[in-house]
């Protein structure tokens, strides 16, 4: 049994000190007070480093120099989650961008198999299109896009691959299709769409849950004409990702977001593509050349393309671009992501019986450890030896 000692501890009443979190296998004992006693445990002391739930991450299109759509498979995942777990994530759902059926099926076939074998990490797959607008296409390739039919519900809806999140523009699926992907237990979100607020409302009603990387890719707020962003905004229920990298988003924006939604609806999301945890600049999607300068991920046209963030940088901005506390942007990472994913009961919380997924931060926000089902990798970056 290991036992954390000295570290500020994310718990639901904020940071705490003096307490000691002890872990078995790939789960958390119990949360305690240190002075307890921890004779029959392995000591860790954090030396006052922030102990957070590991991160969640709904939209990783890919890493360490992969992108999932170009290698659907086991080897791929395997890459991507351990270049993301160098960041803190220790849960996420490989993206999809729009494909054709042979793709998707290899996608999920893969991420099937990766669980099966206990690749760290995933959690599920976000399937992204093709069921998408061309009007908001952004990078995705509209020679893939198509109605949704039954054979695409009977492969996303087949057991044994995690959650299912799916992106589509409600315009394009029927309200109808909606519900019934809804009652299988797929995850539905807004996102690459041009519809109305009226369409988008009744979206919402069907059963669609969420809003794929607001403000992006989406009709905007408007005085008569509330578009996507509106019913979003205005909704109680219904989550929103946001890609806080100071590229996607004007900050102001994001704040709005947050003023707007109730505590718990807005959650971080990368959009990572390869560069993250690797070593080139550029990649190649759908024929291609994206490159990554500056914080942006764009076509040779200037097109934003996902982004090359990762979700410790996510925390970072949200705290210093957003003016949210400490606490609250490491939840909008961990804990309502988890609830997004109905996982809130297993991830996403410091507490007894949630699983051991956690990160350690330094002052600066870099990641020092992480704990992927009880499984510590120490990690010390540039900026944390710089300092």
């Amino acid at each position: 049994m290991q036992a954390l000692i000295n570290a500020r501890v994310l718990t639901p009443r904020g940071l705490e000190t003096g307490l000691s979190v002890r872990l078995q296998g790939d789960a958390i004992v119990d949360v305690t007070r240190a002075e307890q006693s921890l004779h029959d445990c392995e000591l860790i002391d954090l030396d006052g480093l922030v102990l957070a739930p590991g991160f969640i991450d709904l939209q990783v299109n890919g890493g360490g120099d992969v992108l999932f759509n170009d290698a659907p498979n086991v080897e791929a995942l395997r890459r991507i989650a351990s270049a993301h777990r160098r960041f803190g994530t220790t849960g996420m759902l490989p993206t999809l961008i729009s494909s054709d059926r042979d793709v998707l099926r290899a996608a999920i076939d893969a991420v099937r198999t990766a669980m099966a074998t206990s690749v760290a990490s995933l959690l599920g797959i976000h399937i992204e299109g093709p069921f998408i607008a061309a009007a908001r296409k952004g990078v995705h390739d509209p020679r893939t896009f198509r109605d949704i039919d039954k054979a695409d519900i009977d492969l996303m809806a087949a057991p044994g691959h995690g959650r299912t999140l799916l992106t589509l523009a409600p315009e394009q699926v029927d309200h109808a299709r909606i519900a019934q992907l809804c009652q299988h237990g797929i995850i539905v979100a807004a996102g690459h769409t041009d519809a109305s607020y009226e369409v988008t409302r009744a979206a919402l009603d069907a059963g669609m849950s969420g809003f794929t990387h607001l403000f992006n890719a989406m009709s905007p707020l408007q005085g008569r004409a509330p578009g996507v962003v509106g019913a979003a905004l205005e909704d109680r229920s219904s989550w929103c990702g946001i890609i806080v990298d100071g590229q996607h988003v004007h900050p102001a924006a994001l704040r709005i977001a947050l003023a707007a939604k109730p505590r718990g609806k807005v959650v971080l999301v990368t959009d990572a593509m390869p560069p993250v945890g690797g070593k080139r600049n550029d990649f190649r999607l759908g024929g291609r050349v994206i490159t990554c300068r500056d914080g942006r991920c764009t076509t040779v046209d200037g097109v934003l393309a996902g982004s090359c963030l990762d979700m410790a940088s996510a925390v970072r901005n949200t705290v210093h671009l957003l003016d949210v506390p400490l606490a609250e942007a490491l939840r909008m990472a961990s804990t309502y992501p988890a609830a997004v994913l109905g996982l809130d009961k297993s991830h996403g919380q410091i507490a007894a019986g949630y699983r051991a997924d956690l990160v350690a931060l330094d002052g600066a926000l870099e990641v020092r450890s992480v704990w992927c089902g009880g499984i510590r990798e120490q990690h010390v970056t540039a900026a944390a030896r710089a300092n």
